[in-house]
């Protein structure tokens, strides 16, 4: 058995990825990580091998619940994200036909406005000014309200709540468990409300739902809002503020997309690749079996941590892959995951993605970072929480 690395390797005020992932990955087998909570599990970075995990049916993600997994939170991540099939195919059935790819295009054109609409308060507000708070936190917030229904009125308390359960080690415990529960109590609220008073909106299908002929109990429905909520609104906030630091820190590459818009699909898939936002690999798989990954051999109830950023850093497959090339062929990435757990909003994240993008380089082709950047404290997904602009 080798010995155990401390984990995560990435640095919080950094999109970069650590140096410690391409030094591994030089080694023959896998590594022993040791994370702030749980017990070891071994890690992958190579991307032929995190695909062949991810999709691989011996692996548990359900068994995680019954152990003491590898995490870098207190307590470990519940409801649709935490479970094998049948019980996780059940689920994503009653939420897959809201995120389509035909239904993210009805809504881009809701997309385009409401990022038009934030581009436009951002010029209105004057530089410099905080593009965290006037474009990348509005765009997405408005979008998952006007999907799940949710009020708008009520995004503070839900940014503040998923701050706290997205904390890697900024929170304690007993802040983790509250906001939970308050997440868990506004949501029930909500799903309460939508049985007596329905809307035209995905709360209102979820609370009528069933799969198979079998409605979904209380818990399952609030676990899923909750792993809506908070995988349609924080992940896309911090990666548009992360795209957008990006672009604006690489040599001619925000004025690349202001001349080319048409480009701005592909851009989105590199900067997808290109961009480590997750602090570390989560989401533990269990072996169920003794079973081999590339050159080592895993034993049964052993955990297996992929590093999507490390795979999609892979220089066997991407040449020169710590680059943001805009110019690369896309290839698949691993950003959104792969199998059956490959993320479920990944078609409205890239309406997202692409849109706000279009607003800012048609509106503000002359954008440039104008201060410091202040970066989250202790976040799983690493962003500026400040990003100051001028144009």
């Amino acid at each position: 058995m080798s010995a155990e690395r401390p984990y995560p390797f990435n640095h919080p005020e950094s999109l970069a990825l650590a140096q410690e992932y391409a030094e591994i990955r030089q080694c023959p087998g896998l590594t022993r990580v040791r994370l702030p909570y749980g017990e070891p599990a071994w890690l992958v970075t190579r991307h032929e091998e995190a695909r062949a995990v991810l999709a691989d049916p011996r692996f548990s993600r359900a068994e995680a619940s019954r152990r003491d997994a590898p995490r870098t939170t207190p307590v470990s991540p519940i409801g649709i994200v935490a479970m094998d099939p049948p019980e996780h195919t059940r689920l994503r059935k009653v939420v897959a036909q809201a995120f389509t790819g035909r239904r993210a295009e009805a809504l881009r054109p809701f997309v385009r406005a409401q990022a038009e609409q934030a581009v436009q308060a951002l010029r209105a507000h004057g530089g410099p000014a905080d593009l965290v708070e006037h474009v990348a936190l509005p765009v997405p917030i408005q979008v998952i309200c006007e999907l799940l229904g949710v009020p708008v009125a009520d995004r503070d308390r839900f940014r503040a709540w998923s701050e706290v359960v997205l904390s890697t080690s900024g929170s304690t415990p007993e802040q983790f468990g509250q906001a939970t529960g308050a997440l868990m109590a506004y949501m029930g609220g909500l799903l309460t409300l939508r049985r007596t008073d329905p809307a035209d909106d995905l709360l209102s299908a979820l609370a009528e739902a069933g799969a198979d002929g079998e409605r979904l109990s209380e818990v399952e429905l609030v676990q899923l809002c909750i792993a809506l909520l908070l995988g349609g609104y924080e992940t896309t906030a911090t990666e548009l503020a992360n795209f957008a630091h990006t672009l604006l820190t690489t040599p001619g590459a925000y004025a690349r997309l202001c001349a080319e818009p048409e480009s701005i699909a592909e851009a989105v898939e590199e900067l997808l690749r290109v961009v480590a936002m997750p602090s570390a690999a989560a989401m533990p798989r269990y072996a169920r079996t003794d079973l081999d990954i590339g050159d080592q051999h895993i034993c049964r109830g052993e955990a297996v941590l992929v590093a999507l950023s490390a795979a999609n850093h892979d220089p066997a497959r991407y040449p020169d892959p710590d680059e943001l090339d805009l110019n690369r062929p896309p290839r698949q990435h691993l950003a959104f995951g792969h199998g059956s757990h490959h993320c479920v909003g990944a078609a409205l994240a890239r309406v997202q993605l692409q849109e706000t993008l279009r607003a800012l380089t048609r509106s503000l082709p002359g954008l440039r970072l104008a201060g410091e950047v202040s970066w989250k404290p202790a976040a799983f997904l690493r962003g500026p929480r400040v990003l100051p602009v001028a144009w």
